[in-house]
């Protein structure tokens, strides 16, 4: 039967877990000994366990009962100290910080803390996350800061005191976390520890009978004091959506010892690890200065300051030297291009006719101009109030971003020198912009103070023509260009200029799929050669598998294209890709997988799923069958692609993946009589589905029902009797009847 509430079942993480068969294993309850585990295991009498991870007080009021929360502040790190007089430096060991949202922060005396998120600690150091632990140096310093940042905005902070001669200190960390409950166990007979973990039987989590006291171990460094803050932060600190936290925020937070003021930020105080020591070069003329702009990455903007206060300079010179200094912060250890978006000139007398011919009367004033020297932002403020906003993570520079893109778009249709690479560029640029962008508030200021963005009107009919043009111009390249093959993949995903010019959502036309022709024309050059393009290091790209991003686009895209004529045209030609697609021999797991849903999707003239039977059935001799089912999936996810998002699923839900589409295909076949000359081909399906995934009541079903049309009526009524042994309360109340009443029309012949 079609297993049509499994993610419900996933949803309620049904755990199965198994225990050593021995002797040694008594009923009873048993307690977790791992730090910060505090799990109690119960072993119950009729075979029954219970796993309870939280505790605490309640009260019951009339017919409420209210679980009493512990506010108080939770000391969520473990440190232990080395020492060592000699050392100039402290090695800082963090154990497994994992993805959790962990900062730490040094103060030197009553100076304002300086804070780092680990994740991008780890990042800078093993950007490919090859170790577990993450080691780095930090400078000597009186205090040092953890932070654990929960989801619900609610951060726990502990402030340390170091001693003067500390060299080294590891943290350990408490979130009394347990994440995929797929456990076996086992009872150690030497210690007497029961050991449950993962299948891969890695960091397992240790009980003891509870008749067995456990001794608390005191921990070894006591911080001064810890607090539980809401929505703590500090400057320059990244939002949970990639952009800095705005003024609103700042202005509504309390001042504290450990929250951080924005009046204060930045300082020019030594990172607490390794910095790069990041030089601005400032340009003695506002040409000068635009030719470095303009020599530098797409994404780089030059600010443009005016102010004819006297101070005008010494002022200009802290900020850019506060600018360094955050910006090296950023960097690390050595120079990233990523980080270096802006260039800074201090206007003097020399540029009065530039200011006069582009109008700029405030003073001060502070112009942002892209590499050609248009200005896209402008704003009557001195530097200072503003300089929150100079990040590479600020929302500000999205904006920037967005308005540079249209621009440029513009710019170059109507300019009728533009080459075939600036136009390339320009679609590019609008390409890449966040699809998650506020489209709505990107121009509207009230107050004088704050920045103005230009805004740039495109003709969406004019845009349209001119990448038609393009995509056709390049179909005699010998060779793939890859801002091209980008721009191809977001545009064909509806991620692309189309989205970010006119937030329009659209379905496949004749130039998307001229242009993932040149995708596959080009598929074993682009996959060649977008590791290298992927890793550049002055810009950001990630481009997949071309077939991949191709079959995933055209999904997308079938639920754009449900109904109407044209959806039927799309349908066919979708149809006529895929096909193309498999005839080349570059079917990998995504196209297929893509390829099936697309099909299921149809019926052919006469009502059956001839189509959809024939090519599962293909797929399934070709791919799937054999001795060896669990090794050949195993070979197939080891060679996935990394964006697959079965890569990321793992391999639990990969397995589930194949079992599922044998069954649904199976289930195909007992559902209509129209497609029963594949009886015998959907027996080998379901007995498949049956090879990944033990006794599942619904793949059972199926079985049964397909052996009693195939006359197997015994072995019919045996394995329906094994669905009905194993419903389960996730099976509901219709199917399992439905379940029980196939056995009985089997076993009395009326079925």
């Amino acid at each position: 039967m079609r297993n049509f509430i499994w993610s419900l079942s996933l949803l309620l993480a049904g755990m199965s877990v198994s225990f050593a068969q021995t002797n040694g294993i008594e009923k009873g309850t048993y307690l977790s000994t791992n730090k910060g585990g505090k799990i109690k295991l119960n072993l119950l009498d009729d075979n029954k366990y219970e796993l309870v991870f939280y505790s605490g007080g309640y009260n019951i009021k009339g017919d409420s009962l209210i679980f009493l929360k512990n506010t108080k502040a939770v000391n969520r790190f473990d440190l232990s100290f080395g020492k060592d007089k000699k050392a100039k430096k402290i090695k800082i060991k963090f154990l497994n910080p994992s993805y959790y949202s962990f900062y730490i922060g040094t103060q030197k005396g009553s100076e304002m803390v300086q804070y780092q998120r680990v994740s991008d600690i780890k990042t800078k150091i093993d950007p490919n996350w090859n170790t577990t632990d993450l080691d780095f140096e930090i400078d000597k310093t009186d205090f040092l800061y953890l932070v654990y940042e929960d989801y619900d905005g609610k951060s726990d902070v502990s402030k340390y005191a170091l001693p003067k001669d500390v060299s080294e200190i590891t943290i350990n960390y408490d979130l009394a976390v347990l994440n995929d409950l797929n456990l076996t166990g086992i009872y150690d007979r030497k210690t007497n520890e029961l050991k449950v973990s993962e299948q891969s039987g890695k960091d397992p989590l240790v009980f003891v009978n509870e008749k067995n006291p456990i001794t608390e171990k005191a921990p070894t460094v006591v911080p001064l004091e810890n607090q539980t803050l809401t929505n703590w932060t500090y400057p320059g600190k990244s939002s949970y959506y990639g952009g800095a936290v705005s003024d609103s925020i700042y202005n509504s937070l309390p001042i504290d010892s450990v929250a951080v003021s924005v009046v204060d930020y930045p300082v020019d105080t030594a990172s607490f690890y390794s910095q790069y020591n990041f030089k601005l070069k400032i340009e003695s003329s506002l040409n000068k200065a635009l030719t470095a702009t303009k020599g530098t990455a797409n994404n780089k903007f030059l600010v443009v300051y005016y102010n004819s206060n006297k101070t005008a300079k010494e002022s200009f010179d802290a900020f850019v030297k506060d600018q360094e200094t955050q910006t090296g912060y950023n960097m690390y250890d050595k120079y990233n291009a990523q980080y270096d978006v802006y260039n800074y000139y201090l206007a003097g007398s020399d540029d009065k006719k530039w200011l006069k011919n582009n109008k700029i009367t405030n003073d001060p004033s502070i112009l942002v101009l892209n590499r050609n020297g248009d200005i896209l932002a402008s704003a009557k403020s001195d530097l200072t109030s503003k300089q929150y906003q100079f990040s590479y993570y600020g929302d500000f520079y999205r904006k920037l971003l967005r308005a540079d893109a249209f621009l440029s778009i513009d710019k170059t249709l109507k300019n009728k020198k533009a080459s075939d690479a600036d136009l390339v560029q320009a679609f590019n640029k609008a390409a890449l912009l966040e699809t998650s962008y506020d489209y709505d508030s990107d121009y509207t200021v009230d107050d004088p103070s704050e920045f103005i963005i230009s805004k740039t009107t495109l003709d969406k009919k004019e845009v349209a023509q001119a990448w038609k043009k393009l995509i056709e111009t390049h179909q005699k390249d010998k060779k793939p260009a890859m801002s091209l093959v980008e721009t191809i993949i977001k545009e064909i995903k509806n991620q692309g200029f189309t989205k970010q010019l006119f937030n329009e959502d659209r379905i496949l036309n004749d130039t998307d799929f001229l242009a993932i022709d040149y995708l596959l024309k080009h598929s074993d050059e682009i996959e060649s050669n977008r590791e290298a393009f992927n890793s550049n290091e002055a810009e950001i790209h990630n481009i997949g598998n071309p077939v991949s991003e191709v079959s995933n686009a055209l999904q997308q895209n079938l639920y754009a294209s449900q109904d109407g004529v044209t959806g039927e045209m799309n349908k066919e030609k979708i149809n006529s890709v895929y096909k193309k697609i498999i005839a080349s021999g570059k079917g990998n797991f995504d196209a297929y997988r893509n390829y099936f849903y697309y099909l299921a999707q149809l019926e052919d003239n006469d009502g059956s799923n001839t189509t959809y039977l024939k090519e599962f059935s293909t797929y399934f001799d070709t791919t799937l069958a054999g001795p060896s089912a669990i090794e050949k999936l195993d070979a197939i996810f080891a060679g996935l692609d990394s964006s697959s998002s079965y890569s990321y699923d793992g391999w639990s839900s990969f397995k589930l993946y194949h079992s599922d589409i044998c069954n649904n295909a199976a289930w195909t076949v007992v559902q209509k009589p129209q497609n029963s000359n594949f009886i015998k081909d959907a027996i080998k399906w379901s007995e498949y589905s049956l090879v990944i995934s033990k006794n599942n009541p619904y793949y059972l079903d199926t079985l049964a029902q397909l052996y009693y049309k195939d006359e197997q009526k015994e072995k019919a009524i045996a394995t329906q009797t094994l669905a009905v042994k194993y419903l389960d309360p996730t099976v509901d109340e219709q199917t399992a009847g439905d379940i029980k009443e196939v056995l009985s029309k089997m076993q009395n012949g009326t079925y």
